[in-house]
C-alpha cells in the first residue's frame, strides 16, 4: 500500500517542529549546565544556540532525500544530548 504523498510533507512537517525544538531544548539545557561560564552567560549562549540548532533542524528535515533519514538524523543527537544532560545532571552526584 502506498501512502499519499502529502504524508511525507505532514511527517516532515511534525519533525522540524517536534523534533527541532527538542534539539535545540536539549542544546540549550547542556549549555546551561555543562558551560564553563557564570550562570547567566551560560544561559544565555545556550537560548541564542538554540535558535540556530532550530532553523538548522527544519533546514535539515527539508534536505534528507527519505521521511526516516530526516527523523533519524534529529532522534540520534536528541538521543546524545539527553545522555549528556543526564551525566551533568546526575553523573557528579555519587
Amino acid at each position: 500500500m502506498r501512502l499519499p504523498p502529502w504524508t511525507g510533507i505532514l511527517s516532515r512537517s511534525v519533525a522540524a517542529i517536534l523534533g527541532g525544538y527538542l534539539l535545540a531544548s536539549l542544546v540549550a539545557a547542556c549549555c546551561a549546565l555543562g558551560l564553563a561560564l557564570p550562570r547567566a552567560e551560560a544561559v544565555m549562549t545556550g537560548a541564542m544556540l538554540a535558535f540556530a540548532v532550530q532553523a538548522g533542524a527544519v533546514v535539515y528535515v527539508f534536505a534528507v532525500r527519505s521521511v526516516w533519514r530526516a527523523w533519524a538524523g534529529l532522534a540520534l543527537p536528541a538521543a546524545l544530548l539527553g545522555g549528556l544532560l543526564w551525566l551533568l545532571q546526575f553523573g557528579g552526584a555519587a
